[in-house]
């Protein structure tokens, strides 16, 4: 594998460089083209560079990780940021298995175009309610709901983004304490203020769009939502999840969706969503999107 180095414009080097996209077929609207493009963009679909690694300061004192370290830091202070390059994998990409250096979703393809099957049912189907993700990271997922919102000219509902916007919180719970800690890794925090960044670049800040800054302990339960058609959950943790669940899960109307992101590739957030399913007595069926996330539709 090779290392780049990349100053100021992230997409540098791609020219000539191209990836299989959905063909264009007679009969597609223009809202239709929209979505699926932007759907490429908030995954990084369309830039194969995406694939290649930041490079981060890394725990230990051996003398390999102090010099790396060392140099990860000189080159970050003048500006430049450490890539190692990779080969980009679309199959990867359309299941959200990795993670991109270019892009404002994790989710991968399938994970949106369930997102979007589950608001534009709820749309049809008139179930009341607004949108909400735990755990946002970059902001993608909540930017193509309020896409979605914006397509079908929605301006009574409201999406709303609740994170630490500081990273994951460190393990508290036995839980958690024997998984991965995540805590101090800068890849996964990203501010408030960047966020919001994120949303003008698409033209889609606007007064539908809320924010719940902190831990969810200190925020989900006092958040002024009064009904959630969507409830979707990206808190990788135990508790986290647990969390989103007991706070938010009786105010998903009936015919709404509760999608979990991280079933399958977080046990953490598997045993939680199956204990709470257990305490409520929840028999909805789960779905499978793509061999990591689930979701269901409440019926009671």
């Amino acid at each position: 594998m090779k290392t780049s180095i990349n100053q100021c414009n992230p997409l540098a080097g791609l020219e000539g460089q191209s990836t299989t996209m959905t063909p264009i077929t007679p009969g597609m609207t223009s809202q239709t083209l929209y979505l699926d493009l932007l759907k490429k963009c908030l995954t990084g679909y369309i830039y194969p560079q995406s694939s290649d690694l930041e490079l981060h300061v890394q725990p230990g004192r051996q003398p390999r990780t102090l010099l790396r370290n060392m140099i990860v830091r000189t080159l970050n202070s003048s500006g430049y940021k450490l890539f190692k390059v990779m080969p980009f994998d679309a199959k990867a990409r359309e299941n959200g298995t990795d993670w991109p250096s270019i892009c404002y979703s994790m989710a991968g393809l399938k994970r949106l175009d369930n997102l979007q099957a589950c608001i534009e049912r709820v749309l049809q189907d008139g179930v009341p309610g607004d949108f909400i993700e735990t755990g946002v990271w970059r902001g993608g997922a909540c930017i193509f709901m309020r896409a979605v919102l914006e397509v079908h000219q929605v301006r009574d509902r409201s999406v709303w983004l609740a994170d630490s916007f500081e990273g994951l919180p460190a393990p508290s719970v036995d839980a958690d304490k024997h998984y991965v800690d995540l805590s101090e890794n800068p890849y996964l925090a990203v501010s408030l203020e960047d966020v919001k960044s994120n949303f003008g670049r698409f033209g889609l800040l606007n007064e539908q769009v809320k924010f719940l800054k902190g831990w969810f302990k200190d925020t989900l339960g006092t958040a002024p939502i009064k009904q959630l058609a969507i409830l979707r959950l990206d808190g990788d943790m135990y508790e986290s999840t647990m969390d989103a669940l007991n706070a938010l899960y009786q105010k998903v109307s009936n015919g709404g969706f509760v999608i979990v992101d991280d079933y399958h590739s977080w046990q953490t957030c598997k045993r939680a969503v199956d204990e709470f399913r257990a305490q409520k007595g929840i028999h909805d069926p789960i779905e499978e999107i793509d061999g990591m996330a689930i979701f269901w539709r409440k019926s009671v």
